[in-house]
């Protein structure tokens, strides 16, 4: 879907529409308004914060002037395309008669726009054709045109997802993450009276349970259950409305789950020697910087399956009736999230080095945590992995992410009884799941792949050297 562009100006009047910030995005839910009528903003300023099926994505002002009107309210789900809000950039509409005159009898006049370039996304030029109609002279006295404005501050830089470190509006709006706003929203704070403790004037989560006058900021897994006001025990029912990206997570699920023939597998591993390399790792000085965890080698071990297997990573044209076998691997890292189950991907990961692997693990999933990842990381995956040790899960049966043709779950490491060189010992421990679709992968592929996955990690070392 393309674009949408903002609305010619109407006596000075420009009109701002939701646009399609993702790929065949149809709705968002807007959030936040950072602007209020009648405060001056410049173009390219972050006007407001929604939330489309994919993520929460920060909208930059294609214009500069005066807000005039507010056309949709906070919480409220937008069709894309549909005005959300108004600018008066000051001109009055001066000048507008003699030039629609001439359009007019000209008849039909070719003009260039260039679109004002969403967080994220480059510029693209467009060439419309536009037929200009006669306005006719105003009856009654006419108000002097509004004062017009001075030059505006710069725009954003395209290509560059927008932060909390950002350039703050003209609002004077307090610095904070997204899932901080929402605590605060569901706590009833207003966050600019909250006082920042965090790096660079941000509102933490703890200064917000401060505000409310918690005495003690529960971990990130409890806040809401423990924030949330005192239910109402004479319900019997609650019902909680299903939108953004928990709604996309549901549609793109079901549809997995009744469009491609799922099977798993299971494999228990003995992953002594991967944790004893995960040691070693963390005291090296190149991973110095980033965290080392089983989940980095689990990713490596399947990124050495996939190069084994390529046949593992692919798609189903079903247009064309074809199987499409990537030459890449875009690895998705399933991300449980405030907002619900997000999975981003990092490019190309197999062409990354160990360090650079573990680097992006970690930038992908701080990002996805504060809520800022963009629609664009999570297109294109081929292939993923979902590590649900972390909630103390031995095993699951994941659904396919949709457009893949497997996904692997990693289960929490135990210490169990295991015979090891013909002797029984307590060894480190964990069950694999791979879930493929089997218009893609028959047992023998998927049971290979599950195989060399468990290789890797019994013996991380002499893999490495064996494989490559």
């Amino acid at each position: 879907m393309a674009i949408h562009k903002s609305t010619p100006a109407v006596d000075g009047v420009q009109t701002f529409k939701l646009p399609d910030v993702g790929e065949g995005l149809v709705e968002a839910e807007l959030l936040t308004w950072y602007v209020k009528p009648g405060d001056t903003v410049a173009d390219g300023q972050m006007i407001c914060e929604i939330e489309t099926a994919k993520a929460v994505v920060e909208l930059p002002c294609p214009f500069a002037g005066t807000v005039r009107e507010l056309l949709a309210a906070e919480g409220e789900t937008v069709e894309v395309g549909s005005a959300i809000i108004t600018v008066d950039d000051g001109t009055g509409g001066s000048g507008g008669g003699a030039a629609t005159d001439g359009a007019a009898e000209g008849g039909a006049e070719e003009t260039e726009e260039r679109e004002k370039p969403l967080v994220g996304y480059g510029e693209k030029a467009t060439s419309t054709q536009r037929r200009a109609r006669r306005r006719p002279a105003p009856s009654g006295p006419v108000s002097a045109p509004p004062p017009k404005l001075t030059e505006p501050a710069p725009a954003n830089t395209p290509g560059v997802m927008a932060a909390s470190a950002g350039p703050e509006p003209a609002s004077g709006r307090p610095l904070a993450k997204p899932p901080v706003r929402k605590l605060a929203k569901d706590l009833g704070v207003d966050l600019a009276t909250v006082t920042p403790t965090g790096k660079g004037g941000i509102v933490t989560r703890e200064d917000v349970h401060a505000a409310a006058g918690a005495e003690q900021a529960p971990s990130p897994a409890a806040a809401a259950p423990e924030a949330a006001p005192a239910p109402d025990r004479t319900a019997r029912e609650v019902r909680v409305p299903v939108k953004g990206v928990r709604k996309h997570t549901a549609a793109a699920m079901v549809n997995s789950a009744f469009t491609a023939p799922h099977v798993t597998e299971f494999l228990q591993v003995d992953v002594t020697r991967t944790m004893k390399a995960v040691a070693r790792l963390r005291e090296r000085p190149d991973f110095a910087d980033v965290k080392v965890s089983p989940l980095l080698l689990v990713a490596k071990a399947l990124l050495m399956a996939v190069r084994r297997h390529p046949e593992v990573n692919a798609s189903w044209d079903e247009e064309n009736q074809e199987i499409v076998v990537k030459n890449y691997v875009n690895l998705g890292i399933a991300a449980a999230t405030e907002r619900g189950l997000v999975v981003p991907n990092i490019k190309d990961a197999d062409s990354q080095t160990l360090p650079e692997l573990a680097a992006s693990l970690k930038a992908l999933t701080e990002t996805a945590r504060s809520g800022k990842t963009s629609p664009a990381d999570m297109s294109g995956g081929t292939i993923t992995v979902t590590n649900v040790g972390v909630f103390g899960v031995d095993a699951g049966t994941p659904i396919i992410n949709p457009g893949e043709a497997a996904i692997l779950a990693f289960g929490q490491i135990r210490d169990m009884p295991w015979v090891h060189k013909g002797e029984l010992k307590i060894r480190k421990v964990t069950t694999l799941s791979l879930s493929f679709d089997h218009r893609l992968v028959d047992g023998e592929l998927g049971s290979k792949v599950l195989r060399d996955i468990g290789t890797a990690l019994e013996d991380p070392e002499l893999t490495a050297l064996a494989w490559g």
